[in-house]
């Protein structure tokens, strides 16, 4: 079990030692970061899960947020036509939310533990508190941003970051994750929980609506398959970014004996960076979400068209212009 913070690694070590399999440890951690590592892991967000299970079998599940049914194209512009902030800071830059309803859903499709069960030790975190420790005191958790709204009041006593060593209670988290724990997914989307986030949003400015809340669905996907140097690798299909630009990148770094360079050397760092180079202005111009876009997957992933991208590659000089390439011509 890794995780981004100890206290929810070790519940996951714990779940595994109970005799709970992968999925109910992911599950149990999930949870539990949405208490103890407030800047980045919550039930507002989403996800995505790519598992493999013992016999071999490979599944993946798409839990990100999704647009309001009231976005439209420019929401996000200001009376000048210029970008605003709004798409990063604020009720609008809010999507609806699909943390609960995925890792619901694949604890009750691979898991083997009732979802109460893990969930325990997130309500007991929150509830009863644990104790700040630095690296939470210095991770932004109060912060210019947060400030600017009503969780100041919790992450910001007094204006000020919470001190290392602070016992630190959530209740009403608590409160929300106990009425998950008792009723699943509709005890998020749906009644008192559903009704708060929403009355919130119009408060702000915002557009989700319960309808929005309510028809949230997860989504089962097909697993990128591929190759390198001989292993097989399973990945995250769009929309995620992340399958497809691992993929090219390790697709375009096949074409160098990176051994012969030797690990960490400048050659081998500046081969690695500009493979990412190459990958990353694909990615910036043929990743969307494939409900809305048809993403170019097969010839991203194209061993060929690997090789066209690493012949771009100079071994003596850093690239600053590298435009994505034409994945088309070998769909």
């Amino acid at each position: 079990v890794a995780s981004q913070e100890a206290k929810a690694t070790r519940i996951g070590v714990d779940v595994l030692k109970r005799g709970g399999n992968a999925v109910d440890a992911a599950v149990a951690v999930g949870f539990a970061l949405a208490v103890t590592y407030p800047t980045a892991g919550n039930i507002g967000g989403g996800g995505f899960m790519n598992i493999r299970l013992a016999d071999g079998r490979t599944a993946v599940i798409d839990y990100r947020e999704t647009a309001p049914a009231g976005a439209s194209r420019d929401m996000y512009l200001g009376p000048d036509g210029k970008l605003t902030s709004k798409s990063t800071v604020g009720h609008l830059a809010s999507g609806v939310p699909g943390s609960v309803a995925g890792m619901a859903e694949a604890l009750a499709k691979y898991g083997t533990m009732p979802l109460a069960k893990v969930m325990a030790p997130a309500i007991r975190l929150a509830s009863e508190g644990f104790v700040v420790d630095t690296t939470m005191s210095r991770g932004g958790a109060c912060s210019r941003l947060i400030a600017q709204f009503e969780g100041k009041t919790l992450f910001c006593p007094g204006g000020e970051s919470l001190k290392p060593g602070t016992l630190f209670k959530q209740p009403d988290l608590a409160r929300t994750l106990r009425e998950i724990a008792a009723k699943g997914p509709p005890g998020f989307y749906t009644g008192w929980v559903a009704d708060s986030l929403v009355a919130e949003e119009t408060r702000g400015g915002g557009i989700i609506t319960l309808s929005d809340l309510k028809g949230y669905k997860p989504l089962w996907r097909t697993p990128i398959t591929s190759t390198y140097r001989g292993y097989t690798l399973f990945s995250m299909p769009p929309a995620s970014s992340g399958g497809i630009t691992m993929t090219e990148t390790l697709n375009i770094l096949e074409q160098f004996d990176l051994r012969k360079m030797g690990y960490a050397s400048a050659d081998y760092l500046h081969t690695v960076i500009e493979a990412e180079k190459l990958a990353y202005a694909d990615r910036d111009s043929y990743f969307a979400d494939p409900t809305f876009v048809k993403v170019p997957a097969e010839g991203l992933l194209s061993k060929a068209y690997a090789k066209e991208r690493a012949a771009l590659i100079d071994p003596k000089k850093a690239s600053t212009t590298f435009i994505a390439g034409d994945p088309l011509k070998y769909e």
